[in-house]
């Protein structure tokens, strides 16, 4: 707080007036965090979490409970301050579907008549701002502060190229424009990798990063970094602004000139509000910013006059909070992990803390440097970070937590599977163990060789591999093909159907071509794009071995460090010695040749996203670049068309509207493959 006492560790409060009041304090040092320093200390849910339980309590007790307003924070003295025309409310949060149609059954009953159709936004993980224009001409701009006066941004707002600073058409006489200013995430992980080879510690989230970034007293710094804006609301502060809808008002502040989210929507009632949420629940991901939740409004203006608002938030608005991807928890012990190339990674043991949709018990620490730049110590409570599929990732300590004595965790010198040295690249941040025949890199060489993406033998996960090895039926990945139906049904939990199905997979897997050999092998640096590049142009494992690095590096997208890698894997003797094993097991090390296609999308740029019904994605880039194509992930400014299936990203959807690109359904694909025209 800005006294600088810690109400975290005051006295313990009895009763439901001393709990309000302590979490009264909470919110506030929580707050100001959080809005005024850009460096929280709890995940957003645990801060809603608190506010909620004081929102209650207040309730409970009633007028007299009152204790705070739960709007922002008090604006930071380092800027000068601006006393909003109109306050900037905070929003009501619902986390359910029952408490949304709640929301809006209670809103229905309000108004005489009916609330009418209702929009759906994006909740945009961002800082709040208005933005003042006076003859179409931005005049002033302000963060929401504490809900009445914010701080005077104008001249770092002025260095956001996202910002107009004239309108194409008027708004008003004099308009407030409120919106969210935010950070891209290619952006953020931009700064943060800077800053990890600076040896300096990153913004906690992209949220954190617009906050930072807004807040310079330079306001070229601002200007430097890519700061964007979505416009949600209009203010008429002089003059009529000609709407009597919230869409109007979009639309009108869109046609402006303003960056308005071209994923709102327009919603015919309650159940389409619950869809809406639901939608962008499942895909938030497919975004390139992010999003912590929806917020469903009420269309029609005169029904917002019905409705007003409480002291701290409209009654025509709701925030539907997604569940949370960030979570506290303890961080039980340190430990590393060896990979197939003998890559040491650190990793978290903590206790298991329910986050992102599953219960998570480890986390990724990434390297030797992400452990110290964020000085995550064993005994640390941390917040844990999980975001849909992605791995847990431990994000920071929460410093006011970290118990007496805590010393910083130290990188182990020695494998913690063989005892052999572990040595660090010299200028790389991984470290890996030397010993080519320690059996945690055998171990995870088997199971990748039988990955799907490599030789694909079904099968063959962790657990059987363990069992093999302990069996000493296999060695390295040649010794697959040396097993027998007998050798398998000696094992534990290996009945004879279960025996006879994994020897026919081993057996198939000898037919997946050179490609997917060489994936398989797990040569470091060497992904499945540049086996797939290698094999193409080598054609043959003979060949290969009689490639020097200069010979690879002249195959396109082949660069030195894979060409110096994948000479030096050939040129060991051990290496040698399993690929001779595995020509004489019948694995085939050939790259079967391709009918030759017409190369009739020579020169163009065709994004695939989406389900396709007729082949899978990777067919459909694979058909693309047999006919002289390019089939990159994202959508620029080159890209020829992009094709369109199921379920497709909204992202690159929206990019390619954007750029008015042609947008193909499968059928136009189709027409595309075997014309190389576009329909």
């Amino acid at each position: 707080m800005s006294d600088g006492s810690d109400p975290r560790h005051a006295a313990p409060l009895d009763g439901p007036h001393a709990r309000a009041e302590e979490l009264a304090r909470l919110v506030a040092y929580h707050a100001e965090r959080y809005f005024v320093f850009d460096d929280p200390e709890i995940p957003d849910a645990e801060y809603d979490a608190l506010v909620r339980e004081l929102w209650e309590l207040e309730a409970l007790l009633g007028e007299a409970g009152r204790s705070h307003p739960g709007i922002g924070a008090e604006p930071s003295p380092g800027f000068g301050q601006v006393r909003h025309a109109v306050p900037m409310m905070s929003l009501d949060n619902v986390f359910s579907p029952e408490e949304l149609l709640a929301w809006a059954a209670r809103a229905e009953r309000q108004v005489v008549g009916s609330t009418g159709s209702l929009v759906g936004e994006l909740k945009i993980d961002g800082i709040a701002i208005s933005l003042r224009y006076e003859d179409s001409v931005l005049t002033q701009a302000a963060t929401r502060g504490n809900g009445t006066a914010g701080e005077d941004v104008t001249a770092n707002i002025l260095e956001v190229k996202a910002i107009p600073q004239r309108l194409a058409s008027q708004l008003g006489e004099v308009v407030e424009v409120r919106g969210e200013l935010y950070m891209p995430l290619s952006e953020f992980e931009r700064l943060n990798r800077e800053a990890a080879t600076r040896g300096e510690r990153g913004f906690a989230n992209p949220r954190n990063a617009a906050g930072g970034s807004l807040r310079q007293k330079d306001p070229t710094i601002t200007g430097a970094r890519e700061l964007s804006f979505w416009a949600h609301q209009l203010v008429a502060i002089r003059g009529d602004a000609g709407v009597e809808s919230h869409w109007e008002a979009m639309e009108k502040m869109r046609r402006a000139g303003l960056p308005v989210n071209p994923d709102i929507a327009l919603l015919d009632g309650q159940k389409a509000a619950a869809e809406f949420c639901s939608y962008w629940e499942q895909h938030r991901h497919d975004l390139p910013y992010e999003i912590d939740g929806a917020v469903i409004k009420v269309n029609d203006l005169a029904a917002r006059g019905e409705l007003g608002a409480t002291s701290h938030a409209p009654r025509w608005a709701i925030a539907y909070k997604f569940a949370p991807e960030e979570r506290t928890t303890k961080l039980k012990e340190i430990m590393v992990s060896i990979g197939k190339s003998g890559k040491a990674t650190p990793f978290a043991v903590l206790e298991p803390v329910f986050v992102g949709g599953s219960t998570v018990s480890l986390a990724t620490l990434h390297n030797e440097d992400q452990v110290r730049a964020k000085d995550v110590r064993p005994g640390d409570v941390v917040i844990v970070r999980k975001a849909g599929d992605v791995i847990p990732e431990v994000l920071r300590p929460v410093l006011s937590e970290r118990p007496p004595g805590s010393a910083p965790w130290e990188f182990p010198c020695q494998c913690p599977i063989c005892g052999g040295p572990l040595s660090r690249v010299t200028g790389e941040a991984d470290t890996f163990c030397t010993n080519i025949d320690c059996p945690g890199q055998r171990h995870q060489r088997i199971v990748h060789f039988a990955s799907r993406a490599a030789m694909d033998i079904d099968g063959m996960g962790e657990a059987r591999v363990s069992q093999l090895i302990e069996a000493n039926l296999v060695s390295d990945v040649a010794d697959l093909y040396a097993i027998s139906q007998a050798d398998l049904e000696k094992l534990e939990g290996m009945g004879r159907l279960s025996a006879t199905k994994l020897i026919g997979a081993i057996s198939a897997s000898k037919s997946r071509g050179l490609a997917r050999l060489l994936f398989g092998l797990a040569i470091p640096h060497v992904g499945q794009a540049a086996s797939e590049l290698i094999a193409a142009e080598m054609r043959s494992l003979d060949a290969l071995y009689g490639a020097n690095t200069e010979r690879l590096v002249e195959i396109e997208g082949i660069g030195t460090k894979i060409a110096e890698s994948v000479v030096s894997f050939l040129s060991l003797d051990h290496n040698r010695a399993v690929l001779d094993k595995l020509v004489a097991a019948g694995v085939v090390t050939e790259e079967a040749q391709q009918d030759e296609q017409p190369q009739l999308l020579g020169g163009m740029t065709i994004v695939v996203t989406g389900t396709l019904s007729q082949m899978s994605r990777e067919m459909a880039e694979a058909a693309i670049k047999q006919r002289g194509g390019r089939s990159p992930s994202s959508v620029s400014a080159k890209t020829t068309a992009v094709v369109v299936g199921d379920s497709p990203g909204e992202s690159k959807l929206n990019k390619a509207k954007d750029l008015h690109i042609p947008i193909l359904d499968e059928d136009g694909f189709m027409v595309l493959l075997g014309t190389g025209r576009l329909p």
